[in-house]
């Protein structure tokens, strides 16, 4: 099975039911399939353009906060944030999806079934030890009752830590809500309250860096 790291020189948009992504919105391919970051994501997650030294910054930080005047400590973390030595700004959930327009999951062929599952098992051996998780969610909805509302099969994938949902069911409801909110994010002639062209890009890079 052979794979290709997506850029924006090499490839067209790619289809996902009515809509088109912006190749800067993947971050891994194979012959069929390919992995996108979300819209608008279930969890907040993490990342840095330097692990180490957002850790290091950090344990300064909670040192001045006890030490110094919390004005000047909280103008240091904006300057610092300012300055992309620390970014937090990065989320976590992301679409596993089948390069032909698949509607349901029994339409798909073996190799795409299997290649599918494949490509998810990769991403989320990249995704949960990057963003310090413990479990995964991977959950598909397949059809409209059943909470589809993008007519394209896709996997999600969310990385989970303790406490991030008091009662754990309530991640399938998040992800139902927005998987409705997908469809009306990616329809271009509304307005669109989704994260922004950039912060998304700079997900899917972080994510394909973690890839190569």
């Amino acid at each position: 099975m052979s794979t290709t790291m997506t850029t924006a020189e090499e490839s067209d948009y790619y289809t996902f039911g009515p809509h088109k992504i912006h190749p800067k919105d993947v971050f891994y391919t194979t012959h069929l399939s390919f992995a996108m970051v979300n819209l608008r994501p279930v969890l907040p997650g993490f990342s840095s353009s330097s692990p180490h030294l957002f850790f290091l910054l950090i344990s300064l930080l909670l040192l001045l906060l006890l030490t110094v005047d919390r004005i000047s400590t909280m103008s240091l973390l904006i300057h610092l944030s300012g300055s992309n030595l620390i970014a937090l700004t990065f989320y976590v959930h992301v679409l596993i999806v089948p390069k032909r327009d698949v509607k349901r999951v029994v339409d798909l062929t073996s190799d795409e079934t299997i290649d599918l599952w494949l490509t998810a098992q990769k991403v989320a051996r990249m995704l949960e030890p990057f963003h310090k998780a413990t479990s995964l969610t991977f959950t598909i909805q397949d059809g409209p009752q059943a909470g589809q509302s993008v007519p394209h099969v896709h996997i999600h994938i969310v990385p989970r830590k303790v406490g991030d949902f008091e009662n754990n069911d309530e991640i399938y409801d998040a992800i139902d809500e927005k998987e409705k909110e997908l469809n009306k994010q990616l329809n271009l002639d509304k307005e669109r309250k989704d994260r922004s062209f950039e912060e998304r890009a700079r997900e899917a890079d972080e994510c394909r860096s973690l890839l190569l």
